[in-house]
């Protein structure tokens, strides 16, 4: 439970892998009762961090499951991105500050672009993007890189009047082709990940792109993770020094 009742920072992310180990450690308490609908709820005393799988619809439930707790300090889009400029190798961990919402059009500003010399600029599609999509995203937009949620997040901040920033960690460079994992997707917004080695055992050529995703996802993890703990730190050290 929070502190005295003050708000906690809320940490939305989209598959549980890519918080797994942040949650694991002492003091994370999991919300089981709402794992038939396919929402992983996490709280600690300084911060929430909750998802539901990949897309709008499913980032909207991890938020409101996430509000349900109490106030939040702050909504926070978290996980892998894929990049879309050759300067960002996976692994890397982006802070953007302009969000952009491939299908609406909608721009979320994070830091307003006249204050920061090269904004990085993250922009939200409706599906994963192949090696083609995310150079001409890079092209259209001057992206950094794509995710499937931010957007969405940005949009419900902004709904409540609260404060919204994102944190992504690169998985796949700008020039991976992703597997074809549509066919795959649950419908709670998850890869079935057993039916999917079952369909990549089949096919030899497609082992190396799944290899390489694979890797790209673990580093791309690691360094969310000791970010998220950063960055979970400072609020924390924020919520004592008001206290103080």
């Amino acid at each position: 439970m929070p502190i005295d009742g003050q708000p906690r920072p809320v940490f939305i992310a989209a598959v549980p892998r890519e918080i797994a180990a942040v949650v694991a450690k002492r003091g994370w308490r999991a919300d089981r009762t709402l794992l038939s609908r396919g929402i992983h709820l996490f709280e600690h005393e300084d911060a929430v961090i909750a998802c539901a799988g990949m897309g709008a619809y499913r980032a909207t439930l991890a938020i409101d499951a996430a509000l349900a707790l109490g106030p939040a300090q702050e909504l926070i889009s978290i996980g892998w991105a894929g990049a879309c400029n050759p300067r960002f190798a996976v692994g890397t961990v982006i802070h953007p500050t302009i969000v952009v919402d491939a299908k609406t059009g909608e721009r979320f500003f994070i830091v307003e672009p006249e204050t920061c010399e090269t904004p990085e600029i993250l922009v939200t599609l409706p599906g994963p993007a192949g090696a083609v999509q995310k150079e001409r995203v890079g092209i259209s937009y001057y992206a950094s890189a794509v995710d499937m949620e931010a957007a969405t997040v940005a949009r419900m901040a902004r709904a409540r009047e609260l404060p919204f920033s994102a944190i992504k960690a690169i998985s796949d460079d700008v020039d991976f082709e992703l597997p074809d994992i549509a066919g795959f997707v649950d419908s709670s917004g998850n890869v079935r990940e057993g039916a999917f080695a079952v369909h990549t055992a089949m096919r030899p050529w497609t082992w190396k792109p799944v290899l390489r995703l694979a890797k790209g996802s673990r580093l791309a993890t690691e360094h969310l993770h000791a970010e998220l703990d950063v960055q979970i730190s400072r609020y924390r050290d924020q919520r004592r020094n008001l206290n103080q």
